[in-house]
């Protein structure tokens, strides 16, 4: 009988252990997809991952989204409701090697995505994004084929079509010149984009084109022919549709020669004062379009600078706050559609495309913030000038 009893006490405590683990809110334990030990995984915690350049030249892009991200997914797991584990990848701006990365993401369990912080990573990367069903929310690549097809993948940053129309109408509504020359890169499609929308905007709004060179990798260093051409024939200005590396080049070359036009950018420039080895004072004068103002009096913006700083030893740029606003987009998705971890990457994904298509985001990079079927974002560039070493905001 006494035998019976302690049979019977036994099952039991296993059914009320069982039932235990089994209730809603409770947190249970998940296996590692790399045989490491099980850990703890509560509801409500969504894995992140994202991969984007850690080492090589455009690092300064990938390190800016990866501090961002992380300090953002800080700040929201010391919040009650949604939290985050992130993981980000370096692609060393290489589409292989980026979905190689995407792929060591999507084997530890990756539910939701930033993308890749680059262009052409984020196009191959994207389209294992689709293919996954994993949604994707990139805070930096801009070229159109990043989201072209895929209705899962979508974009923080201005699109590269819409900074070289924008360009050209910022440079038209200030008067800041006639005569314009441009300097791209024909093998990159970040620059080849903006490129494309700015040559055909230009002539409507009475932009003169007077100089047009290009050039390719393995021609990046010496840029004396593209700068004696807008020189001798006059630019006023001289648009650069292009990525940092090459722009400090082209602003010492110039130097050398006496040339002295007004230097326009995009959103690949920003960066380029903290670019390791370059003379800031190079780049004085040159002005950008950028949805991210550091030194604004908006106090979330001074908020986020001031963290940033402290943890970082920099101010951060536009691809940091684009990240930043990522992680927080996120946040506002999950839990307006009452998420939880448990949920398949295909229900994940659906809940995104619902909410990123249907609801208002008010981030660091703009107010009231909306994104179109196509994964586009609706929000507004702002001019900036570098003045002793600094972004100051035109607008």
């Amino acid at each position: 009988m006494k035998k019976a009893l302690s049979l019977i006490l036994a099952l039991a405590m296993v059914l009320a252990l069982a039932a235990c683990g089994s209730k809603s809110g409770e947190t249970e334990t998940t296996p590692a997809p790399d045989n490491t030990p099980a850990v703890e995984a509560d509801s409500l915690t969504f894995k992140l991952g994202g991969t984007g350049p850690l080492t090589g030249g455009a690092a300064i892009y990938g390190t800016a989204v990866k501090n961002a991200a992380e300090l953002a997914v800080e700040e929201i797991n010391a919040m009650s409701g949604v939290h985050f584990e992130l993981n980000f990848q370096d692609d060393a701006h290489d589409a292989e090697k980026a979905v190689n990365a995407y792929n060591t993401l999507k084997d530890w369990g990756m539910q939701i995505s930033l993308g890749s912080v680059t262009s052409k990573p984020a196009e191959a990367t994207s389209a294992e994004n689709y293919a996954d069903r994993i949604f994707a929310l990139t805070p930096s690549a801009s070229s159109v084929a990043t989201t072209a097809g895929k209705d899962n993948v979508f974009q923080m940053c201005f699109t590269d079509p819409n900074q070289g129309s924008a360009s050209a109408q910022y440079i038209a509504d200030k008067g800041l010149a006639t005569k314009v020359a441009v300097i791209w890169k024909n093998d990159d499609v970040y620059s080849k984009g903006i490129y494309d929308t700015f040559m055909a905007a230009a002539p409507g709004l009475g932009l003169e084109i007077v100089s047009d060179t290009t050039f390719a990798d393995g021609s990046d260093t010496d840029f004396s022919v593209q700068v004696a051409d807008a020189q001798s024939k006059g630019a006023e200005l001289v648009f650069l549709p292009m990525y940092y590396t090459p722009a400090s080049l082209i602003f010492a070359q110039a130097k050398a020669t006496g040339y002295a036009p007004t230097w326009f950018g995009v959103d690949g420039m920003d960066g380029i004062l903290t670019l390791e080895g370059f003379d800031t004072a190079l780049a004085e004068g040159v002005i950008l379009l950028t949805p991210f103002n550091a030194d604004s009096d908006d106090a979330r913006t001074q908020a986020f600078v001031e963290k940033y700083q402290e943890k970082y030893g920099e101010i951060p740029n536009q691809f940091a706050a684009d990240a930043y606003d990522c992680v927080y987009a996120y946040k506002q998705a999950l839990e307006a559609a009452g998420c939880t971890a448990d949920m398949s990457n295909e229900e994940l994904n659906d809940a995104m495309i619902a909410q990123f298509t249907s609801m208002t985001f008010d981030g660091l990079t703009g107010a009231g913030m909306t994104w179109g079927t196509d994964g586009a974002v609706s929000k507004s560039p702002k001019g900036m000038i570098i003045q002793n070493g600094a972004y100051v905001g035109l607008d």
